[in-house]
Order: C-alpha cells, then sequence, then structure tokens
C-alpha cells in the first residue's frame, strides 16, 4: 500500500498593512487634505457667522432678551403671538405685498425684454451685456444715496427736477411723507437699475440653449417672426429660467432693506424709528429698529426675524408647487 503522495508547502500571502491614520483622513493623493484646504475656510465663515447666529436667534426668540444676548428670562411662544398681533409689523408685511406687486413684474419683464434684444443683436453683444450687467457691482447703499442726493433730490437742483422744469412743472420733494407718494417711484427705478442685469443674464442663458431648429421649424410651420414665434416657441422653452427668476425676485422683495432705510431714514418721524409714511417700512426695517433701537428687544426682533424666514420659505414653496420648479413638463 503506497503513502499518499505529499502535498507541496503552500506560501503565505503577505498580509496587506493598512496605511495609517492620517494617510486615509488625506486620501490619495491628498485630495482631501486639498479639498478642506480650499473649503475649509469658507465652511469655518459660514458657521461661524451664518448658522451660530441663527441658532442664536431662534433661541433668543423664546426669551425675554432686552438689552443682553444672553437672557434667562424664559416666554416661550410669547414673543412670536406679540408680534402676530403688533399692527406696524403685520403693515410691514403689506409693506413687503405692494413692493412685490411693483418690483416682482416689472423685473421681469425688463430683463426678459432686454435679453430678447441682446440675444438678437449681431454685433457689440458682449458690449451691451456688460453695460446691463455692470450697475449689479453697485453697492445698494451708494446707489440709494446717488438716487436721494442726485437724481430725485427734492431741491430744483435734482436731476429729474431739472428736466422737468424744462417743461414748466414745479419740483417735486420725491421723499416727502406729506404728498403724494412718490417716493415708490425711486424706490422702484432703484430697485429695478440695480437688478435687471442679473436676471437678463439669467434670460440670455437659457435663450442661448434653445435649439435652433425649432425656430426653423415653426418658420415651416408658418408662425410669423415676433409675436408668434416668441409667444410658441421661445417663451414656453424659458419656461424653467423664468421660474427660477420669479422664485429668485420673491426672496429678494422680502430682503428688501438698503433702500428703504437710506432712501427714507430722514422723513418725517421715521429717522427715530417712529412713525413712516404708509406702506413705507419693510419687514427687515422694522425688525431693525425693533432689535437695534432705543430698547434692543432682541427676543421680539429674533422672533420676528424666525417668523419672516417662515414666510419667505412657505412663499417659495407654495411658488414652486405653483409653477411646478424643477419639472421639463
Amino acid at each position: 500500500m503506497t503513502s499518499p503522495p505529499m502535498s507541496a508547502p503552500t506560501r503565505s500571502r503577505p498580509v496587506a498593512q493598512r496605511p495609517p491614520l492620517w494617510r486615509r483622513l488625506a486620501g490619495d493623493q491628498n485630495r482631501n487634505l486639498w479639498f478642506w484646504a480650499f473649503v475649509g475656510p469658507f465652511v469655518a465663515g459660514l458657521t461661524v457667522f451664518v448658522y451660530i447666529p441663527i441658532l442664536w436667534s431662534v433661541y433668543l426668540s423664546f426669551f425675554d432678551a432686552r438689552n443682553t444676548v444672553t437672557p434667562t428670562d424664559f416666554v416661550g411662544f410669547g414673543n412670536y403671538r406679540d408680534m402676530l398681533t403688533d399692527p406696524a409689523f403685520l403693515s410691514s408685511m403689506g409693506t413687503f405685498i405692494v413692493f412685490a406687486a411693483f418690483i416682482v413684474p416689472l423685473t421681469f419683464a425688463a430683463s426678459l425684454g432686454l435679453a430678447l434684444m441682446i440675444h438678437r443683436v449681431r454685433r457689440f453683444k458682449a458690449f451691451f451685456r456688460s453695460v446691463y450687467f455692470l450697475p449689479t457691482a453697485c453697492s445698494y447703499v451708494v446707489a440709494a444715496l446717488i438716487w436721494k442726493l442726485s437724481i430725485f433730490n427734492g431741491v430744483r437742483f435734482g436731476l429729474v427736477n431739472t428736466v422737468l422744469s424744462w417743461f414748466g412743472i414745479e419740483p417735486i420733494a420725491w421723499l416727502s411723507v406729506t404728498q403724494p407718494p412718490w417716493y415708490w417711484l425711486v424706490l422702484v427705478t432703484l430697485r429695478l437699475w440695480l437688478q435687471v442685469g442679473f436676471y437678463m443674464i439669467l434670460f440670455l442663458a437659457g435663450l442661448q440653449r434653445i435649439p435652433t431648429v425649432l425656430y426653423e421649424a415653426a418658420a415651416v410651420d408658418g408662425a410669423a417672426p415676433g409675436w408668434q414665434t416668441f409667444r410658441y416657441v421661445t417663451f414656453p422653452q424659458l419656461r424653467t429660467t423664468s421660474v427660477a427668476v420669479l422664485v429668485l425676485l420673491l426672496i429678494n422683495a422680502f430682503q428688501a432693506f438698503d433702500e428703504f432705510y437710506n432712501l427714507l431714514a430722514n422723513a418725517g418721524a421715521a429717522g427715530s424709528g417712529g412713525a413712516y409714511p404708509p406702506y413705507a417700512r419693510p419687514p427687515l426695517v422694522y425688525l431693525y429698529y425693533v432689535a437695534l433701537g432705543s430698547q434692543q428687544d432682541f427676543g421680539h426682533g429674533s422672533a420676528g426675524a424666525v417668523l419672516l424666514a417662515l414666510v419667505i420659505a412657505l412663499f417659495t414653496v407654495l411658488q414652486g408647487r405653483l409653477l411646478r420648479f424643477g419639472r421639463n413638463e
């Protein structure tokens, strides 16, 4: 009886050693390390100057915080109840509605019209695009002072009053609280000049994505160039861009502050945070006087800020659902 052949000895494979912890954190070719080197400062600034203040504001909204940011008197939802029953806060929300009713459709129509004109221009397209976009880089405070001191100055030396004097029209006190609300013309034209170029760029990007074959097919089907082509081809293809523009315009209207404060802060008793002219104090201006006025009521100011954020979120969601934002059909 023969014995079974002996099997050759097997070699043990070397066990791969795990890289050290610092190498795993750094990633392949230090990609994670370079990612956090570039993104880390931004995340740190966003956390310190945005997220922490938001959370602290929510915390303050449940306390009676007057002249202090470390309150001890817990009031629950009392600040929210006070703000929801405050006529001044509700009036400020009405100011937003009036302002949005003016600025949203005007900016939408003006930016779309400029985009259509520049899109059809064959020469100097980059020049016109840059000229109309340039006001976007201007500060709201600087623009408000230019409108207030130079263009719509209440004396006869203002630019608009000088032009009106050529036609025999007496100078108009544009920012007066005792005369008709001419200040709305100042506010709306200022906001239009500042933001119409930005939304024009968005519409230009949408126009460049429309296939030319659609216009060729429309021409073959007998669509006349102009209104019919715009109605049945161009505007339907800009649906997604239009919805995004409307959402951004509504949010920006909620956040109106600089132009109202810098143009109307010295109108009547408004400089002391007192009575503003009707429909001339948006929510952020009112909350500014509540939180940073003579009483420094951080509790009610924080509660109003949280309510305003919730209203903005609600309007944004409802508008997105109503206009079916993000859907292609």
